[in-house]
């Protein structure tokens, strides 16, 4: 484990926040709750039949944990009536809202809706689609930001000669697959914010590309020129640079010849993917090759932290993303 994540936890420890687990019945969520609790990460409501959870680990140390249960708890018609307001121009009805708050993704989101929660995590189980779903039709995105995307925490060796502290920041690999100019331009908004908040970095955002201020002239060049400059116009104070290729991003002598008086090139630590392709392909190579610890995907844009579990996780990578999610919460 990265000395970044235990960093995260620490933070997250610090903050106090009510974090609900969606698949509160699922067994490496039930460790994972054990584990959060016995070191105060966060508060927890796991949600799920009480009975269930415990038949499921009974000898789980859970002290301080709530367990609500979609089918019998008080909240449910608030929560259904609460979805309902927000549906019913989409074709919403009462009937589907009451059906719905009783799944306990729904639920989930919900309670994070009404300010009963200050952050949700599901996905152990259910899909990302199943996850965020709910999110985007519930939760919505941030104030100024109408794209939800990921980024990777990359925690490089020791040492290395790039980041910040062993640190980059990667953007976006894992949801939205070719972004058009004005959603790679929320990309790089909203990871520079994540690499502050999650990361402790003062970002400087490298808007990547194969070519360098003008080198080549393609369609896809143009879509990250373009990027950069509403990015700029939209956060004119973050240090955010581009087309830059990936050398001069990160190398000071190749970002002294391509990128001559740039203030990130040759020193970029927050790296934003003109699409998923290179995105996935970037991360995985840095995880690689790089011998690079990856926390992530991490869910960024929404108005809540809400983020999504591979379903080949362990209960420690639950406590992980709780920590991060908690963190992402604020003070």
């Amino acid at each position: 484990m990265s000395k970044l994540m235990d960093e995260i936890k620490q933070k997250a420890a610090t903050l106090n926040k009510h974090i609900v687990l969606a698949e509160g019945e699922e067994e490496r969520i039930i460790r994972a709750a054990e584990m959060i609790a016995e070191k105060k990460i966060a508060r927890l409501t796991l949600v799920g039949n009480e009975s269930v959870i415990k038949a499921k680990c009974p000898d789980a140390k859970l002290d301080g944990v709530s367990i609500v249960d979609p089918q019998t708890s008080e909240l449910t018609k608030k929560y259904a009536d609460l979805l309902y307001n927000i549906r019913k121009a989409k074709g919403m009805t009462e009937e589907e809202a009451a059906r719905l708050a009783k799944d306990c993704t729904y639920f989930a989101v919900l309670m994070v809706k009404a300010g009963d929660a200050d952050g949700m995590v599901s996905g152990a189980v259910h899909s990302t689609g199943d996850t965020l779903r709910p999110a985007l039709q519930i939760i919505k995105t941030a104030p100024g930001i109408s794209t939800v995307s990921s980024c990777f925490i990359m925690c490089l060796p020791e040492g290395s000669a790039y980041g910040e502290k062993d640190v980059m920041v990667y953007g976006d690999c894992a949801v939205n697959i070719n972004p058009d100019e004005n959603q790679l331009a929320d990309i790089a908004i909203a990871t520079a914010d994540s690499a502050v908040k999650i990361a402790g970095i003062e970002p400087r955002v490298a808007m990547l590309s194969f070519s360098t201020k003008g080198s080549a002239k393609h369609d896809n060049v143009t879509k990250v020129q373009n990027a950069t400059k509403i990015a700029h116009e939209k956060a004119p104070d973050l240090a955010l640079d581009g087309e830059l290729q990936l050398d001069a991003a990160l190398v000071p002598e190749v970002a002294a010849l391509k990128a001559p008086g740039s203030k990130v090139a040759g020193k970029a630590n927050v790296l934003i993917f003109p699409d998923i392709q290179a995105g996935n392909i970037g991360y995985k190579l840095t995880q690689r090759l790089g011998n690079a610890e990856a926390i992530g995907p991490i869910c960024q844009g929404l108005a809540y932290p809400v983020n999504d579990l591979s379903r080949g996780c362990v209960a420690e990578d639950v406590v992980g993303v709780v920590a991060v999610t908690a963190v992402q919460c604020g003070k």
